[in-house]
């Protein structure tokens, strides 16, 4: 398949590059992890709030909540640029999968529009954890087709330290809502956001490999460089196809939805893996620390690989859709 974005959404991919680009996005993820002191989700707020400022938390909000209404494609044209940028905090639940589990709730709609409310969502089994819940004004839990509130309980460590999960205790009855639904937006962010990140990997290691010198020549000019990141690039080729496809699927209400995103799902994670290895084997040692930025990606992609469906899970829809 053959994807090509309109104008307006190559604009809004650049706004929102630009946006990032003037912030100092590494800096917020460290501190939103606590990696070098206390967590501080301050720096993280401002960039939600640039976010907020350009529509992306209301991408996916109806309009008739104030929100923008907008189809997946574009949803995911975003999502791919903040996993590039590697932004903190449950970008995936409060962006793509909270609109929808919020139902026919106006006020608590119009805020996440607004970039006044940050959500978190847990729904088994994808999510069975609810994603930075202590800095989330909200959290919902699906189950069947009904969705309850929830209040974080124990803490669990991830391999990314900017994204720690919750156990959630849920109270209320609750409402009805498509959490069918909502499992396939989460999946579909996830996979564009890994498609992001890839290739801000890809990017970097590029551009390293034009500038290390190892026995009198830049490494980029050895062939099993060039090789190693043109099959990442080729990946990446080959899984984007299939995210913007899936998200054309789910904006039709395709009966093939589940296989689509399934398929995206497992195509993005394993280019983000072979992003992540090359990019470590290129850029050596100093690629593997939070001080370097090449870390807060490799981190992401492997918490992200496993979000929303691991590999296996998404394999095996795949095989029962066809």
């Amino acid at each position: 398949m053959f994807f090509e974005l309109d104008e307006s959404q190559r604009d809004f991919a650049a706004s929102i590059d630009a946006a990032l680009g003037a912030a100092d996005v590494p800096a917020a993820v460290r501190a939103w992890g606590g990696v070098e002191k206390a967590a501080d989700a301050a720096p993280g707020r401002k960039i939600w709030s640039t976010l907020a400022d350009l529509g992306v938390t209301a991408l996916n909000v109806p309009e008739e909540f104030d929100g923008i209404g907008a189809h997946p494609v574009d949803l995911v044209v975003a999502l791919e640029r903040i996993g590039a940028h590697c932004v903190p905090g449950p970008v995936t639940e409060s962006i793509a999968v909270a609109p929808i589990l919020l139902a026919s709730d106006a006020p608590r709609s119009a805020e996440l529009a607004a970039g006044e409310l940050i959500a978190t969502v847990a729904i088994a089994p994808e999510a069975p954890r609810a994603v930075d819940a202590e800095f989330a004004g909200l959290i919902l839990v699906g189950s069947g087709d009904r969705v309850r509130e929830g209040a974080a309980a124990g803490s669990h460590d991830s391999l990314d330290p900017s994204r720690k999960l919750f156990d959630v205790n849920v109270s209320g009855d609750g409402w009805a809502a498509d959490v069918q639904r909502a499992r396939e937006f989460g999946a579909l962010a996830t996979a564009a956001q890994l498609i992001g990140a890839g290739q801000a990997m890809l990017d970097l290691s590029v551009q390293y490999a034009k500038q290390r010198s190892q026995f009198g020549r830049v490494i980029g000019s050895y062939q099993a460089i060039k090789h190693k990141l043109a099959d990442v690039h080729i990946a990446l080729e080959l899984a984007r196809p299939l995210v913007y496809g899936a998200a054309l699927s789910l904006g039709a209400d395709s009966p093939d939805t589940a296989r689509d995103v399934s398929a995206a799902k497992v195509a993005a994670g394993e280019a983000g893996l072979l992003a992540a290895r090359s990019a470590l084997q290129t850029h050596g040692a100093i690629g593997f620390t939070q001080e370097h930025d090449l870390g807060l990606l490799l981190l992401r992609v492997q918490a992200l690989r496993s979000a929303w469906g691991d590999t296996t899970a998404h394999r095996r829809r795949v095989l029962e859709a066809i």
